[in-house]
């Protein structure tokens, strides 16, 4: 004769089948949700890598790249140009107090940081928020770079002190970082440029090797970000900004000198002005109303003459 289940174990047999129905089910919910939450994850990861992708309808306009100049390019500039100055007086000054000027430039460099860092920078303009991490990381690597060489500045000379600070892994990154955001926002006036005029590419990747006829017929906005790029891949550093290096080549091809020189590519023409020190802050704007009158651009400080 069958043995019946009494009503307290088949209590427990109905709680066991009503737990074992929910655990089953709880499983796959939680499946399901971390299946979505990193779908959705990568998805963002996505969209924060692709800056290459189509922007948004209301991304670099002209008062973000106005405003990214104010409040991100300017002080960083500011900070660069007291480290060149810095740099000239320890070259002129053989009595100059290197480690005082070290902890004064760190200072520098942490103070343009806390201004960077509190500066707005719309996300919907990626390549500017971008130039933005790129200049605050810069800042704090060479802020490091000069705070570990203040100590033993003055047992060297200027000469040495550049050699121990280029050879300084804070330093040499803190370039590079400076180098990609300056990349970055002249990438940015390309994609301005394009939401002002549709013959405009939003990106241009620069080749390996550019010949001449080529580059004449650039925009001088995608010839400033072959100029980035330039600087970028070859560690320049320097006083003059793309669009002073890009005045100084296509003045030495309007004059002739590149023929003249046999001087065939873009390459070969900005080795030979920036290896004889021949560009100068503030060259493009000697040279805008005669080369680019009719060239569009941002209405940026740096394109724009004094009046």
């Amino acid at each position: 004769m069958e043995k019946r289940l009494n009503r307290t174990d088949l209590g427990f047999s109905l709680a066991f089948l009503l737990m074992l129905v929910i655990a089953i089910g709880a499983f796959f919910y939680g499946v399901k949700v971390g299946t979505e939450r990193a779908a959705a994850k990568q998805q963002e990861q996505n969209a924060a890598k692709d800056t290459t992708a189509k922007p948004a309808p209301n991304a670099y306009q002209q008062q973000d790249l106005v405003s990214f100049y104010h409040t991100v390019f300017l002080p960083y500039r500011e900070f660069q140009s007291d480290f060149f100055k810095a740099q000239s007086k320890w070259s002129g000054d053989p009595s100059a107090d290197l480690s005082a000027s070290l902890k004064e430039l760190a200072k520098t460099a942490d103070a343009k940081y806390e201004t960077i860092s509190t500066a707005y920078v719309p996300v919907s303009s990626p390549l500017l928020k971008d130039a933005q991490n790129d200049y605050l990381k810069s800042l704090k690597l060479f802020s490091e770079s000069f705070a570990s060489q203040a100590s033993g500045a003055n047992k060297a000379d200027a000469a040495k002190l550049m050699k121990n600070l280029q050879a300084n892994a804070f330093y040499t990154d803190g370039l590079r970082y400076a180098l990609s955001g300056q990349n970055a926002y002249y990438r940015s006036m390309l994609k301005w440029g394009a939401t002002v005029n549709t013959e405009f590419p939003d990106d241009f990747k620069s080749p390996a090797s550019l010949d001449l006829s080529r580059w004449k017929t650039l925009s001088l906005l995608v010839k400033n970000k072959v100029i980035a790029d330039y600087l970028s891949e070859n560690a320049l550093f320097t006083e003059f900004l793309p669009q002073d290096l890009t005045a100084r080549i296509d003045e030495f091809i309007r004059s002739g000198q590149a023929a003249k020189m046999k001087q065939t590519s873009l390459r070969s023409i900005a080795e030979l002005l920036t290896g004889t020190d021949a560009v100068r802050s503030g060259d493009f704007l000697d040279s805008k109303t005669k080369l680019y009158g009719r060239e569009q651009l941002p209405q940026l400080p740096f394109f724009v003459p004094d009046k």
